[in-house]
């Protein structure tokens, strides 16, 4: 799995559980920002190397999961319709990656040492 452009922190992976499925992490984060710039999932998907139909779905389980629609989307029409990420969802990104920053502080001593046991990467680990 290609590692995303905006996660921005080494070693730590949030991924917030509701139950037991995944509800939020690093790739709905980064799928719900892109639609944010791009107004639009098809575009949001490109973007990301995502189909647009497992980008709908991400959308869907979104909007499912939470007490409040995450995007809105419009059909057709004279502008082809395109996507919104609603004020509920642009907090939700906010919250996200708060939690993301106090868990990687919360975690940089251990996971320093943690990084001092590995090899360092060569040129040929970079390309997997």
């Amino acid at each position: 799995m290609r590692r995303s452009k905006t996660q921005s922190y080494r070693g730590l992976t949030l991924r917030v559980m509701g139950g037991s499925r995944p509800t939020l992490g690093p790739g709905k984060v980064e799928l719900i920002a892109r639609i944010e710039q791009t107004g639009s999932i098809s575009a949001a998907a490109r973007a990301m190397g995502m189909s647009y139909r497992r980008a709908w779905q991400l959308v869907e389980s979104l909007n499912h999961a939470f007490t409040r629609p995450v995007v809105t989307t419009a059909v057709g029409g004279v502008r082809g319709g395109g996507a919104t990420v609603t004020p509920f969802g642009r907090r939700l990104v906010v919250r996200y990656r708060a939690m993301e920053r106090a868990a990687s502080a919360a975690i940089a001593a251990q996971l320093r040492r943690f990084e001092s046991l590995l090899r360092p990467r060569t040129g040929r680990d970079k390309r997997r």
